[in-house]
């Protein structure tokens, strides 16, 4: 059976091949009517046009694939994130293909092996802790990739991330405001650059408020025991004459165990502690107050990467561009003010 071509699908639609190839490759705009582009769509589904792959990465020197590197899929954050960047992608005729790391640095190396074996078109890439020598030979390999979500302080790249710092100083300000006076940072214990900002964030806001800060302002939690570390730390703070009057968790899996443990515990939020929290997730909807926490423009954040990394790849000299977008305070009843 003769393999249908693009010329065939042009025929059928009464189009000129030019024309086909815009649609069939998404590259659609203001000069292809919609009703062209439903005459070729029309067409080619009828002849079941199936694209030639191959030959097309012969002529361009591309495989149209990108590789999307994210810390943990199953965290609602990175999971909707990744849902964004491919349906972006595919407007730009990439099909995406998706990686997590689980915040390991043997994995993260093996993947970009990978999707490099794989020779995708560019990379999308949440990096982890101490990865900066392996980003640099990415680097010199001229790789075409962007950071999201993160950064790391001694690459030169380009990137989108929030305010971190910002709108950790907003969140702790918040709970100052509700008359916490003893406010607890739970944070994992890591030197990235972007989750250091946000408990730099937290001690400033104290300090501006002239409230103590110590060693136990801060519980530090290894990612890989998240619930016996919660619940060591918050067994020590509770039974403290000086108790916490509320609890600020850098991520939503921490606030998740947190909850959890607090509600365990049947302490009363936000009478007897207040909460809130970065990123949301629907495992809030399982606690009986509505949480205080801080969104992150996610459809923002996922276009704006593949828009900087479809660049890079048009464009390999483009310089770099390190976007800073604006998180926001979503107040639930779990911040309340303090009641006298």
């Amino acid at each position: 059976m003769k393999k249908v071509s693009i010329k065939d699908v042009a025929l059928k639609a009464g189009v000129s091949i030019a024309s086909v190839s815009y649609v069939l490759n998404n590259r659609t705009d203001s000069r292809i009517g919609k009703e062209t582009i439903d005459k070729v769509r029309k067409a080619a589904d009828e002849l079941n046009y199936r694209p030639n792959n191959i030959a097309k990465s012969l002529k361009t020197q591309r495989t149209f694939t990108i590789g999307l590197i994210v810390a943990d899929i199953a965290n609602p954050f990175f999971s909707q994130i990744a849902r964004i960047i491919e349906d972006e992608a595919k407007k730009k005729g990439y099909t995406l293909i998706i990686g997590s790391s689980d915040e390991n640095n043997e994995k993260f190396e093996s993947l970009i092996e990978l999707f490099s074996d794989r020779q995708v078109d560019g990379l999308i890439i949440a990096p982890v802790e101490n990865s900066e020598l392996y980003m640099e030979k990415i680097i010199r390999q001229k790789i075409p990739f962007v950071f999201i979500d993160r950064y790391l302080e001694n690459v030169k790249a380009s990137g989108i991330r929030i305010n971190n710092y910002d709108i950790s100083f907003a969140a702790t300000e918040h709970l100052i405001a509700g008359g916490r006076k003893n406010i607890v940072l739970v944070a994992y214990n890591t030197t990235l650059p972007h989750l250091t900002e946000r408990t730099l964030g937290f001690t400033d806001a104290l300090k501006k408020h002239d409230l103590a800060f110590n060693d136990a302002s801060v519980i530090s939690v290894n990612i890989n025991s998240i619930d016996a570390d919660i619940d060591f730390a918050l067994t020590t703070l509770l039974n403290d004459n000086n108790k916490p009057d509320a609890l600020f968790f850098t991520s939503n899996k921490l606030a998740v165990s947190g909850l959890k443990n607090l509600m365990k515990r049947t302490v009363k939020i936000p009478e007897d502690i207040a909460v809130i929290a970065f990123d949301e997730t629907e495992a809030y909807e399982l606690f009986s107050q509505s949480v205080s926490y801080i969104r992150q423009p996610l459809a923002e954040i996922g276009k704006e990467a593949l828009k900087q990394l479809h660049l890079k790849i048009e464009d390999p000299s483009a310089p770099v561009a390190n976007i800073v977008v604006d998180a926001s305070l979503h107040i639930g009843q779990t911040s309340n003010p303090k009641t006298p």
